[in-house]
């Protein structure tokens, strides 16, 4: 298992290719260059969806962009496949197709990608979250450790609620969804043993309805902070834009642009320089065998505050003095 390895690249020009449809699936991507690298991701939900499928494809968009242009790497998706069997199809088709990487973006793609990756040993697969390589040598596997944001952000919580009542709903209780929820509890007893928190799992990573209605249950119950994790917390936003003072606390995605107003801070996801090290190794030929985990400690977890939210001092010099106390070692994120 690594804590990210960043590996320096040499110069590599990436460029767009490849539309897929809102349904999920995807268009032939156009021709390409004769030896230009492709790399192919497959996400369960949109490559807009202010959270998990959108961190990765700003990942990727954002390597392709400092590498400096259209002639060495083609990246192509398909965004929506929240079906499993679907997504499995997907793999194997851009597999098929030749494409050099191809990345199952969902823990929900685990079984997939070890089906389907021995039948590929030339090409390169990676997946998360999890840190499993099924013990193929031509898988990658990444994580983030979200119970360090999820951390942060209850230290925020539990020092700007005033009605001392926490709302947190999850998705499924696996992977980072779970641990993010468990390290935001915690930092919420931690700073205020007093602050009540309910806890709430729609059991669907895509289930919008369901996390609304959470949220609803938490605000009627007198939450006035709310966080939760997946692509469906938009149903939760939208709930606390629609009640007088409620804040949120997001993660995997900056959730600003979702409503300025009450978005408090974001942990970010940054798989850009796990991607890079993943190139670069294939590149090199070593197809996989290795696992990646997001911290703050190697970038690849950032928090996001937004500036037209007044925090109030006391919670932001908390917050960055939990940042660091995670970074050195002096705080457990974890309960």
């Amino acid at each position: 298992m690594r804590m990210m390895r960043f590996a320096v690249v040499a110069v590599l020009v990436l460029s767009m290719a490849g539309v897929v449809m809102a349904g999920g699936g995807r268009e032939a991507a156009p021709a390409v260059d004769d030896g230009a690298l492709r790399i192919a991701v497959v996400m369960p939900s949109a490559t807009n969806d202010m959270a998990f499928s959108q961190s990765m494809w700003t990942a990727l968009t954002a390597v392709q962009a400092e590498m400096g242009g259209p002639s060495a790497l083609q990246l192509s998706y398909s965004e929506n496949m929240f079906v499993v069997p679907d997504a499995a199809g997907a793999l194997r088709d851009y597999a098929s197709q030749g494409y050099d990487i191809v990345i199952g973006h969902g823990s929900q793609y685990g079984s997939s990608i070890q089906d389907i990756a021995p039948d590929f040993p030339d090409t390169v697969f990676a997946w998360g979250t999890d840190v499993n390589t099924f013990g193929l040598d031509n898988v990658y596997a990444y994580t983030a450790a979200a119970e360090q944001g999820g951390y942060v952000n209850g230290v925020l919580a539990a020092l700007m609620t005033r009605s001392g009542q926490v709302g947190v709903t999850g998705p499924v209780e696996v992977g980072d969804a779970k641990t993010y929820i468990d390290g935001f509890v915690n930092g919420v007893r931690q700073t205020d043993s007093a602050v009540r928190v309910s806890q709430s799992w729609t059991g669907s990573f895509s289930d919008v309805a369901a996390m609304t209605a959470a949220a609803s249950t938490h605000i009627a119950n007198g939450a006035d902070a709310l966080t939760g994790s997946s692509q469906s917390v938009v149903g939760s936003v939208g709930v606390a834009r629609e009640s007088d003072g409620v804040l949120w606390f997001g993660t995997q995605a900056d959730q600003t642009d979702l409503a300025p107003e009450l978005v408090v801070a974001s942990q970010i996801y940054d798989w850009t320089d796990m991607l890079r090290e993943i190139i670069a190794n294939r590149q090199a030929g070593r197809m996989g065998g290795e696992s990646y985990i997001l911290t703050f400690a190697n970038d690849g977890l950032k928090m996001a505050f937004n500036p037209a939210i007044d925090i109030p001092a006391e919670a932001m010099e908390a917050a960055l003095a939990a940042i660091e106390g995670i970074k050195n070692g002096q705080i457990r994120a974890m309960p």
